[in-house]
């Protein structure tokens, strides 16, 4: 995926940490998705959309942008103005209590946001699976612990994350977390090769989380830490 092609919708504005793009690339780059134009993709915690922007425009799909903590009428001032509110359809509901058919995705793409609602047993199985099509794909990719710190996350995270440093967690632990069900075929996790350029573009933009994050880049988030791939591939 040429990423060049999104630099002009990639801002301090845009941005809610490490940059989504990078990230979603690195996916896509390993697991394409081409769908038709019928076909539907959920990007669930699109954030501001522009993860959204990118997957309409990567594999063709209709998809519905999921966000709780932007609101629908936000996304959709700039899904117009980006010239894909014909594609793409802003949404505002809680991961664990999602309003769609069953069975109704091709696929679902979660960056940067899968971690804060999905951290135990059984919530694939529950509240994802549910929704996809026989055959269908799950690509995620989320900010975690590397594998050798497996379990250690709050004693190494919380000077940084504070309560939330449980939310981080191994390409390991994700795999078990996933678990098995009788719809799913395989499941691979791995750490991502684009940590250090996603980060590097989040540590240059003047945002205060973004400064807050720089004082714990090289003493925690760079030794500790890594981003997360994962991809689920449906019966």
């Amino acid at each position: 995926m040429d990423i060049s092609r999104y630099k002009k919708y990639i801002s301090e504005e845009t941005m809610m940490g490490p940059n989504s793009v990078r990230i979603l690339a690195e996916l896509f780059d390993r697991h394409p998705l081409q769908f038709a134009a019928d076909d539907l993709i959920l990007d669930l915690g699109c954030g501001t959309g522009l993860t959204s922007l990118v997957i309409a425009k990567e594999t063709g799909a209709k998809v519905y942008a999921n966000d709780l903590w932007v609101s629908a009428q936000e996304n959709g001032k700039r899904f117009a103005q980006w010239g894909i509110a014909e594609q793409v359809k802003p949404i505002c509901e809680d991961a664990n209590n999602l309003h769609f058919g069953k069975k109704q995705f091709n696929a679902l793409v979660s960056i940067d946001s899968y971690h804060y609602f999905a951290g135990h047993e059984g919530f694939f199985q529950e509240k994802i699976l549910p929704f996809m099509k026989d055959s269908g794909v799950v690509l995620i990719g989320i900010p975690g612990l590397k594998d050798e710190y497996t379990g250690r996350a709050e004693e190494l995270l919380t000077d940084w994350l504070g309560d939330n440093a449980f939310m981080f967690k191994s390409p390991a632990h994700w795999k078990e977390l996933i678990g098995s069900h009788g719809r799913i075929e395989s499941v691979k996790t791995w750490e991502m090769d684009c940590f250090k350029k996603a980060w590097s573009d989040w540590l240059a933009a003047n945002n205060e989380y973004a400064c807050g994050d720089r004082q714990y880049f090289e003493t925690i988030i760079k030794p500790y830490t890594c981003f997360v791939g994962i991809y689920i591939q449906l019966k």
